[in-house]
């Protein structure tokens, strides 16, 4: 017979699995009504309470501040449930996490929380001893932290506490209390760069957008003080608009230097191929993950890109998700801010585009440099930096128009192969050179039309299938004013598919596979049922044709689980830089 002691542990675990049933359900279950109805649950419920610090932030707006609830339990824990999409691969997770409650919290009483991040909580709080109002920022992953972690985090925030410069927001303190590891920093009455670049708001009333001229003394400030933490040995790391507070008199503060590898629990963080940092904003060698190469010269660019957003409203690359992002900060130049924004200074231009260059040897030499050249441009002098030659811009434009670049490229190859039988070899007659002539035109027109086009959002997608359609027509097209199936350039099928990987996107990648074999199978056709003569003139095996599509569905499949592949860590990498 069970003990009573097993029942009433029976009757604990059943309504415990009956409270994470109902959250992860998306109710709200109320844990005073518990409390109530079931007060041998405290015990538990504070477990569960005790567990928020762990569970990931929301995407969506920050909630409201939790209600403290008897017996220390916050209202508001919501489980974290985890969807996965059509792939299996996990996508958004819903959760909440409760604030802490306000009150006491060692020396210090946490007045309101006004920030929120996804390892952290800044409160506003009162320094009882000094009888001052400080920002007291909490690493909510701290419990999880390893001792190396924590030691490493002690260490740095401590040397940021010794910096004392008068555009960086002082460290008061680090310390923790209960296990709970926490640091102080002065207040900033005000708001970030972020807000401000977007017009920011004063007393509910809408500010005026900054002029060009006063961001630029911002940034000239913010250089400055950059310089600073380099000469102090701290690379910031992540330096973007929304880590610049920007006080009531106009005065920016740079905030989070040093700190952002250490609010990353995973102690692989700062080694080589792990990327810290926000996309849109990192340098090149960042997205790569080449952490040995780190140094000043990527807040250089940094600060280039933060200029590039006061210039043109956004950031220099900026996609729906992080690896699409990554990879045009990797391998695509970003357009001249005056194509975007014609009322552009052209100094303030070369400032901002000899800041974003792609190697660090090519950036300003240091954050000082920076700051020069914004002066001079304030006060009407000469820039040190000087225009980039007709080279430079045909590189720069292949960079930032690559689909169409490497498709004049690739065409402009085989064209020259072709004037090259025609004129000095004698190869080929005037009737297929003027046809092959015809379609290079063609294919280059229908190519400019269509890069245009997937520049408007409207239009975007289905340019890309089209163009993916018109590549396949005219290739197709080529081959058959040629020998047909017979020919070696069939090879341009698979090349093709390739391509469309670049795009990232996997449904391409099946179109396009899967039109290259239609074409191709219609070339098969052609050779052996409408100019059966091509089989006297080009005696091949009937066998490679079935080896070669399968070698074509292949290559799709390759690409295919390739780009999921991708897809799959930028949702992570997503969730991971959220959380």
């Amino acid at each position: 017979m069970p003990e009573p002691q097993q029942h009433d542990d029976e009757r604990l675990f059943s309504l415990l699995d009956s409270y994470v049933e109902r959250l992860n359900r998306g109710d709200r279950p109320d844990p005073r009504l518990w409390l109530d109805a079931h007060p041998q649950l405290a015990a538990a419920l504070k477990c569960l309470d005790a567990l928020e610090a762990f569970v990931p932030p929301p995407r969506g707006p920050a909630p409201q501040a939790a209600v403290p609830t008897p017996g220390g339990i916050t209202a508001g824990f919501l489980a974290q449930t985890v969807a996965l999409d059509g792939h299996g691969s996990p996508v958004a997770t819903s959760s909440f996490v409760a604030a802490m409650p306000l009150g006491e919290f060692g020396e210090y009483e946490l007045l309101a929380e006004i920030g929120r991040g996804g390892m952290g909580v800044v409160y506003r709080a009162r320094q009882t001893s000094l009888d001052r109002v400080v920002a007291l920022k909490m690493i909510l992953a701290s419990h999880l932290a390893s001792e190396d972690q924590v030691r490493r985090f002690q260490a740095e925030a401590r040397a940021a506490a010794a910096v004392s410069h008068p555009h960086v927001v002082r460290v008061f303190e680090v310390g923790q209390i209960h296990a709970q590891h926490y640091f102080t920093m002065e207040l900033v009455a005000g708001e970030s760069l972020a807000a401000r670049l977007a017009g920011g708001t004063d007393r509910g009333a809408r500010r005026e957008p900054l002029t060009v001229d006063e961001g630029a003394r911002l940034l000239t400030a913010v250089a400055r003080a950059v310089e600073y933490l380099h000469r102090r040995g701290i690379v910031h790391r992540d330096l973007k608009p929304s880590n610049v507070l920007v006080d009531e008199e106009g005065r920016p503060f740079v905030t989070d230097f040093g700190l952002a590898k250490m609010f990353i629990a995973d102690s692989r963080s700062t080694a080589t191929g792990m990327i810290a940092g926000t996309p849109s904003y990192m340098a090149p060698e960042q997205a790569a993950g080449r952490n040995a190469d780190v140094g000043p010269l990527s807040d250089v660019y940094s600060l280039g890109a933060m200029l590039y957003e006061l210039l043109t409203g956004r950031p220099p690359f900026r996609e729906e998700n992080p690896l699409d992002t990554l990879l045009q900060v990797l391998e695509r130049e970003p357009a001249w801010p005056r194509e975007i924004n014609a009322a552009v200074p052209r100094p303030l231009e070369l400032i901002c585009m000899k800041c974003l260059e792609k190697s660090p040897q090519d950036r300003y030499s240091s954050a000082a440099e920076v700051a020069d050249e914004l002066e001079r441009y304030l006060t009407g002098e000469d820039l040190l930096v000087r225009p980039p030659g007709r080279m430079q811009r045909l590189w720069r434009w292949a960079q930032r128009e690559a689909p169409l670049s490497t498709r004049l490229a690739a065409l402009g190859i085989f064209y020259s192969v072709e004037l090259v039988h025609y004129h000095l070899l004698r190869g080929v007659d005037r009737k297929f050179h003027a046809t092959v002539t015809a379609i290079m035109l063609l294919w280059i027109a229908g190519s400019v039309v269509f890069q245009r086009l997937i520049k408007q959002p409207a239009w975007e997608s289905l340019a890309r299938y089209a163009w993916a359609a018109l590549d396949v027509v005219l290739l197709t097209a080529t081959l058959y004013a040629a020998s047909g199936a017979a020919s070696a350039t069939v090879i341009g099928y698979p090349v093709l598919v390739v391509l469309s990987g670049l795009w990232l996107e996997r449904r391409l990648v099946w179109f396009m596979t899967g039109i290259s074999a239609a074409a191709y199978l219609f070339l098969v056709w052609d050779f052996y049922v409408l100019r059966p003569e091509l089989q006297l003139q080009f005696d091949t095996a009937a066998t490679r044709h079935f080896y070669f599509l399968a070698a074509l569905v292949t290559v799709g499949f390759a690409m295919s689980y390739q780009v999921t592949r991708m897809r799959a860590l930028s949702r992570y990498y997503e969730r991971w830089r959220l959380t």
